[in-house]
């Protein structure tokens, strides 16, 4: 359902992936807003508090991921995907290190092919079987497939070193992308593409408006969606929504607007 707010402002987005409505612009940035600023409870010990005490902690991975700077490619890369998907035990961080070292290849190859274009401005044949050897699509199946059971972290750490070219995948938002996939697509992210495309102008709002409100981090659309489908798909939409509405960005650009209404 579409908020009121929303009817002279940045179209609502529609996103097939994250479900059947189309989330209310104003919806979509109070829930990126959540997921940069929410925080949960923990309960931990220290040396003055013995018996434990609680303590705000992020409750989603901005502060541990999309805050981070950009890093050459080596052991960063791991601790980037560890920052968002959890600590890796040591045989699973040696199988992530080496796979990323794998792919390295089929990354560059990606960003040759892709000629500096964003992964949204591509042509459709690039994501599509029909245009196979060396495409972008291609290229990002194979990395999918040495992944393996790492899924996140390797795409975690791929995303944060071209943020507008390679998508974010797990497990949850692939599977969430795969019945919407066509005849010809090459893997899920041709759905992916299709949903920038449909939302363009959306997208180019919401990159805006989280950049210029969060102040720490300026996510591609590529990862405002990987969000959104993310926060959607394991039912943390609602919750992300009203952290964000808690929080003093919002409260800042809420108010200029609440205040310009007549009367």
């Amino acid at each position: 359902m579409l908020d009121p707010a929303d009817r002279d402002g940045p179209p609502a987005l529609l996103l097939p992936s994250a479900g059947p409505e189309p989330i209310a612009f104003d919806t979509a940035l109070a829930a990126v807003l959540g997921y940069a600023r929410g925080r949960r409870p923990m309960r931990v010990r220290t040396p003055d508090a013995p018996r434990g005490r609680w303590v705000p902690m992020p409750a989603f991975g901005w502060s541990r991921f999309d805050t981070w700077p950009a890093d050459p490619p080596g052991d960063e890369g791991v601790l980037i995907g560890e920052g968002l998907h959890g600590r890796l035990d040591r045989a699973s961080w040696t199988t992530v290190h080496d796979v990323l070292v794998r792919v390295r290849p089929l990354a560059e190859a990606a960003d040759e092919r892709a000629a500096g274009r964003a992964f949204w401005d591509l042509p459709d044949d690039e994501l599509s079987v029909l245009g196979e050897p060396g495409t972008v699509g291609a290229a990002l199946r194979e990395i999918g497939r040495a992944a393996g059971a790492h899924l996140g972290h390797v795409f975690a750490a791929l995303h944060h070193r071209r943020p507008a070219l390679v998508p974010h995948l797990t497990r949850t938002t692939r599977r969430a992308l795969w019945p919407h996939t066509e005849e010809g697509d090459s893997d899920v992210q041709a759905v992916i593409l299709r949903e920038l495309r449909a939302n363009a102008a959306a997208m180019t709002a919401l990159e805006t408006a989280v950049a210029a409100l969060t102040g720490d981090a300026s996510p591609t659309r590529l990862r405002l969606h990987d969000i959104l489908l993310w926060l959607a798909s394991t039912l943390r939409l609602a919750h992300a929504v009203e952290l964000g509405r808690d929080t003093e960005e919002w409260a800042a650009r809420a108010g200029p607007r609440t205040a310009a209404r007549p009367g």
